[in-house]
C-alpha cells in the first residue's frame, strides 16, 4: 500500500524516498516552503503541505537532501555486539570479521545485498548537499554462487530438558572471587565493586564461535554459545544452570519475550556443513529445553541469505531475503510464512512494535526494492507501508519507537530517516560532527544479522543519539556524541569524551541517555548519564580504576546495564590456541 493522503514526503532529497503511484496525492498548496540549515527543505511534519510535486525527484542521481554516511569500520578484535534499541543496553566498536568455523549454511545475503566492508573509509561532504559519501575499496556486489541453500524437513521434537549445574560446556565454574576480590582491595572513594568474573571454559573450534545473548530475566542473565546455554545469577555470578542445546547456537534474538522465553536458531544436525534452520526455545529463568522445530530453507537467495531473528510479544521471527517464518513462542505453532504479492519482509526489530524491513522482488531478481512496514506479529498482517526510494535499501532499523531507520545506497551512501508512528516521513537527519560511527551484526556475525544489532546509536522522547569515531587519533581514541531532534531531523549538540576515553550510547531511561565511558590507562570506565539538553554529564557507575587492564582485555565488549549493575560480554571467542578457555568471558559491576 502506499502512504496515506496527506502525508506526501519530499521528492527533492533523501528521507523519503519512494515514488507515489500518479494521483495518490491532492495538488498541494502553494506556500513557503522552509529550509533547513544545509538549504534542504524541513519536510512535511504533520499533515502540512509542501511543494514537493513541482520540484524534479533526483531518482537517478544522488540524493541532494540532507543526510549523512560512513560505512563500518574494521578493526582488530573479537566480534562486536550490537545494541538493543530501548530494550538492553551495550555499545562497541567496529571489528574484523568473524573468523571461518561457525555452522555453515547461512551466508551474507539478506535483503540487502550482502557486502562485508572493509578499511577505514575517507568522508567527503557534497558540495551544496547534506549527503556523506563515504569512499573507499568497496569493489562490485558479490552474487550467489550457490544454486540454493540446504532445506530439509522439521526434524521430530528433541526432548524438553534441563542441564545442571557443571555442564561440560556450560560456560566455566571456576571461583575467580579471589581475582575480583583483589581488585576491589584497591578501591578508591566512590569506585563500585567487581562483583563477578567468569571465564570462556569452553574449548571452541580455532575459528571461534559466536556468543549470543546477554539476556536478563529476573535475577539471572543468560548467553549461548556453541553447544551450550547457561544461566548465571546476577548478583555473584553462579551459574544457577546450563542446558546442552542438540547441536551448535547459529542465531537468536537480542532480546527474550517478557516472560524469560528465548528461541535460539539452531543448526540442523551435528554435521560440519549443517544448514542453520532449526528452532530451540529455551525458558531463561529455569533452562528448561522447550519445543524444537525446523524450517524450510530453499533456493540460491534463501539458502545464502542472513538470518534476522526477533521477539515481538509471543512471536520469534525468522527473516531471510525471500521471505520470513513466524512461530509462536510459548508452543511453537506456525503463525505465518510467506505472505501475498512480491514485497516479503526479510527482518523484524524486535520489541511490542513489531517495525519490518521488506524487500520486493525485482525483474532483476536482486531484491533491491525496499519498504518499511508495520506487520501484526501474530497474523502476518501488513497494517502500514512506507515505500523507499528506488536504488536505498534498509541496512538497520535503528529504533522501533519512535522510528529511525538506516538506508545505504550501494557502499558509499547512507542516511537515517524517521518516520511517524503511522509510517508516514517525519524527517531525515542532517549535520552534526559526521565520522558516526555504526557497528552491527552484518560486520561481525559468521550467521545472524538481526535488524536491531547496531550499537553507539539509542533513541528516546524527541532525540535521536550516534557517537563518533575518534575526533583526533592522534590525540587518543575520545570522541563525541551527537543528538539530533526527531521533529526537524537536525543536529542539536554533541559532548565531547574525554581524550582517551570514548563514550557510546547505551539507551535512555527516565527521560536521560545513559553511555558507557571506557577505561584506559589508570583511569576507570563505567556508566554515564546525560540529560536530553546535552551539557554536563555525571557518572552513575564508576568502575575501579584497578579493574581497568580487565575491561581492556575484553577488547571490543558487550556493556549492558541493568538495575543498577554493569556487565562486560564479548559477542564472538576465539578459538585461537585454547585462549578462549582462560579468556573472561563475563565481569559485572555494581555497588
Amino acid at each position: 500500500m502506499s502512504q496515506p493522503p496527506g502525508q506526501q514526503p519530499p521528492q527533492g532529497g533523501f528521507g523519503a524516498p519512494y515514488d507515489p503511484p500518479p494521483g495518490a496525492y491532492p495538488p498541494p498548496a502553494a506556500q513557503p516552503q522552509p529550509t533547513g540549515p544545509y538549504g534542504q527543505p524541513a519536510g512535511p511534519y504533520g499533515n502540512q503541505p509542501g511543494p514537493y510535486g513541482s520540484q524534479p525527484g533526483p531518482y537517478n542521481q544522488p540524493a541532494q537532501g540532507s543526510g549523512y554516511g560512513y560505512p563500518p569500520q574494521q578493526q582488530p578484535g573479537y566480534g562486536y555486539p550490537p545494541q538493543q534499541q530501548h530494550h538492553q543496553p551495550g555499545y562497541g566498536y567496529p571489528t574484523q570479521p568473524p573468523q571461518p568455523g561457525g555452522p555453515r549454511g547461512g551466508g551474507r545475503f539478506r535483503g540487502r545485498t550482502g557486502m562485508l566492508i572493509g578499511g577505514l573509509l575517507a568522508v567527503v561532504l557534497l558540495a551544496g548537499g547534506g549527503i556523506w559519501l563515504a569512499t573507499g575499496d568497496d569493489g562490485d556486489d558479490p552474487k550467489p554462487t550457490a544454486n540454493g541453500g540446504h532445506s530439509s524437513a522439521p526434524p521430530a521434537p528433541s526432548p524438553t530438558g534441563s542441564g545442571g549445574k557443571g555442564d561440560d560446556e556450560g560456560g566455566d565454574t571456576t571461583d575467580l572471587r579471589a581475582e575480583a576480590d583483589a581488585i576491589n582491595a584497591k578501591r578508591k572513594a566512590g569506585e563500585a565493586k567487581v562483583l563477578w568474573l567468569r571465564k570462556g571454559g569452553v574449548d571452541l573450534p580455532e575459528g571461534g564461535r559466536d556468543v549470543y545473548g546477554p539476556w536478563f530475566a529476573g535475577d539471572t542473565v543468560v548467553t549461548a554459545m556453541y553447544h551450550t546455554v547457561t544461566g548465571y545469577s546476577v548478583t555473584d555470578g553462579t551459574v544457577k544452570w546450563s542446558a546442552r542445546l542438540p547441536t551448535e547456537a547459529c542465531a537468536a534474538p537480542t532480546r527474550p519475550t517478557a516472560d524469560g522465553k528465548i528461541v535460539v536458531g539452531i543448526a540442523h544436525s551435528t554435521a560440519d556443513d549443517a544448514t542453520c534452520d532449526n528452532l530451540q526455545m529455551v525458558d531463561l529463568r529455569t533452562g528448561k529445553l522447550g519445543w524444537r522445530k525446523g524450517y524450510v530453507r530453499e533456493g540460491a537467495w534463501d539458502g545464502l541469505s542472513d538470518l534476522a531473528m526477533s521477539i515481538n510479544g509471543d512471536t520469534v521471527t525468522v527473516g531471510r531475503t525471500s521471505r520470513t517464518d513466524a512461530f509462536r513462542v510459548s508452543d511453537g505453532k506456525v503463525l505465518f510464512g510467506k505472505l501475498p504479492g512480491n514485497c516479503q519482509p526479510f527482518g523484524f526489530a524486535s520489541g511490542p512494535v513489531a517495525i519490518a524491513a521488506a524487500s520486493c522482488q525485482t525483474a532483476a531478481d536482486d531484491h533491491k526494492e525496499h519498504q518499511v512496514q508495520r506487520i501484526d506479529p501474530a497474523t502476518g498482517k501488513v497494517q502500514w507501508t512506507y515505500k523507499v526510494k528506488k536504488g536505498w535499501q534498509v541496512e538497520q532499523i535503528y529504533s522501533a519507537d519512535p522510528i529511525v531507520v538506516s538506508l545505504t545506497q550501494g557502499n558509499a551512501k547512507w542516511g537515517v530517516l524517521v518516520l511517524n508512528a503511522d509510517g508516514t516521513y517525519r524527517t531525515q537527519l542532517s549535520g552534526g560532527p559526521a565520522n558516526y560511527l555504526r557497528s552491527c551484526d552484518k560486520d561481525l556475525r559468521v550467521q545472524g544479522s538481526n535488524l536491531d544489532s547496531c550499537v553507539g546509536v539509542a533513541a528516546g522522547g524527541n532525540t535521536f543519539y550516534m557517537a563518533t569515531g575518534p575526533v583526533d587519533a592522534k590525540a587518543g581514541a575520545g570522541n563525541k556524541v551527537a543528538a539530533f531532534d526527531l521533529s526537524t531531523g537536525r543536529f542539536k549538540w554533541a559532548v565531547a569524551s574525554p581524550a582517551d576515553q570514548p563514550l557510546t550510547p547505551l539507551r535512555t531511561e527516565g527521560g536521560k541517555l545513559l553511555m558507557s565511558l571506557a577505561a584506559a590507562g589508570n583511569k576507570g570506565g563505567g556508566i554515564a548519564s546525560l540529560p536530553p539538553t546535552g551539557g554536563d554529564w555525571d557518572m552513575v557507575l564508576r568502575h575501579p580504576v584497578a579493574a581497568a587492564p580487565l575491561e581492556r582485555d575484553f577488547l571490543t565488549p558487550f556493556v549492558s546495564y541493568v538495575d543498577g549493575r554493569s556487565f562486560f560480554t564479548h559477542k564472538r571467542m576465539s578459538g585461537m590456541d585454547d585462549d578462549e578457555v582462560e579468556a573472561r568471558s563475563i565481569a559485572a559491576f555494581g555497588d
